[in-house]
């Protein structure tokens, strides 16, 4: 008695993870995703395991995740997984306030951002 299973919006050799609210601006998580596009999932964990930057980690778990989701859910092979697609969207940004000189006021922005990862399974060249 519930809800019907929606049609599956990917192809069946994709799989997708995506992490919300990461406390970060889109910008510089912009710079770790472009770090992962396209590359094998193996290469791609090691050099966010190696990454020097803090968002590094919230990244790596969601990759993670996509290749979780493409072994248990889709059936599809860990060895032969790229990063199809690693993109960034903009959320909510919360806004604060700090005095500042000449009874003025200082905005601190304080932006969080949206992580999707796509895994996509390639044939291995023989």
């Amino acid at each position: 008695m519930g809800k019907p299973s929606r049609e599956r919006v990917l192809p069946d050799n994709e799989a997708k993870a995506v992490a919300r609210m990461l406390r970060v601006s889109p910008q510089k998580l912009n710079l770790v995703a472009q770090l992962i596009r396209g590359k094998k999932v193996d290469i791609a964990l090691a050099d966010l395991q190696f990454s020097s930057k803090r968002i590094a980690r919230d990244v790596k778990k969601c990759l993670e995740s996509a290749i979780a989701n493409a072994e248990n859910n889709h059936d599809l092979d860990v060895d032969d997984l790229i990063v199809a697609e690693a993109h960034v969207g903009k959320a909510l940004v919360i806004k604060r306030f700090t005095p500042r000189g000449r009874g003025r006021m200082g905005k601190i922005m304080k932006p969080f951002a949206n992580l999707t990862i796509i895994v996509r399974q390639v044939e291995a060249a023989a």
